[in-house]
């Protein structure tokens, strides 16, 4: 997000026609956790609460490669850095563009605001963590894509008030009124939102960070 005391934007982009997941629709810079993100040193890490609300009804040790997943699909789909400098010893082959840029992956200023798992019977499914991060808090020009992938297409800042003219997924437009109503706001939220759906029911949870009952 960036302008947030006057006219919040976010950073989105379009996905191809031929696209087998969502033609044409405006989303936000995203994608799969790698095999590798696991091990990525993350020299500043996530705040303590994102990764307890995080790993609230997941498995323990995964905020860690979340987190450097949401920094490496932004470099690759944007070109935009979300780091600090610093060497790599040898990074794996899908960070070596990332890492020479002379940065290494700063999480610390990610923060966790939705998680939303899909139906049952889509052709995809997935399972996803959704991050807000301040624009002040890249390394890089925020108006310069030009060492993004071909992945997303328009890559532009779009503003709250005018995002319902874009073609959205559903899900996006949740995650958006959940963002719009945090554009204010630069802490971590007291709990988490969490739209579950599951083969029995769907349900809106809110994540706290608080260990399970037994």
């Amino acid at each position: 997000m960036r302008n947030r005391g006057s006219s919040p934007r976010v950073l989105m982009g379009q996905r191809g026609a031929s696209a087998a997941f969502m033609p044409n629709k405006f989303v936000f810079p995203g994608g799969a956790v790698d095999a590798g993100d696991a091990d990525i040193p993350l020299p500043k890490a996530l705040s303590s609460a994102c990764r307890d609300r995080i790993e609230e009804q997941s498995r323990p040790g995964l905020s860690g490669a979340l987190a450097a997943a949401a920094v490496r699909e932004l470099w690759e789909e944007t070109g935009q850095i979300l780091g600090t400098r610093g060497d790599w010893a040898a990074p794996p082959p899908d960070w070596r563009g990332f890492a020479d840029t002379g940065h290494v992956p700063d999480a610390s200023n990610l923060r966790f605001v939705f998680r939303a798992i899909t139906p049952p019977g889509r052709p995809r499914r997935f399972d996803a963590r959704f991050f807000l991060v301040d624009a002040e808090a890249l390394a890089s020009d925020p108006d310069d894509f030009s060492a993004a992938s071909d992945e997303l297409s328009h890559l532009q800042w779009i503003a709250l008030d005018e995002i319902r003219h874009f073609d959205l997924p559903f899900i996006t437009e949740v995650v958006l009124a959940e963002v719009a109503a945090r554009a204010g706001q630069d802490n971590t939220p007291e709990s988490v939102p969490f739209f579950r759906n599951d083969d029995e029911e769907s349900l809106f949870l809110r994540l706290h960070g608080r260990a399970m009952r037994e």
